[in-house]
């Protein structure tokens, strides 16, 4: 399992990570973000390349 992190104190609800791993991230009804804090090891690639575009580099994960 991964574990996804973010902080939510910098992230700016672009949605960005939303677009790279749907199944992990959206934008709820207030375009606020949700996301899935564990989440299995198929999703890595997903998951970092929502880390990479982040603009605000809010997101982390941990194994």
């Amino acid at each position: 399992m991964i574990n996804v992190k973010v902080d939510m104190s910098q992230c700016q609800h672009y949605g960005q990570c939303v677009l790279e791993a749907p199944s992990v991230f959206e934008l709820n009804a207030k375009d606020r973000l949700e996301y899935v804090a564990q989440v299995a090891d198929d999703e890595r690639e997903a998951i970092e390349d929502a880390i990479d575009i982040c603009p605000m580099q809010a997101i982390s994960m941990v194994q």
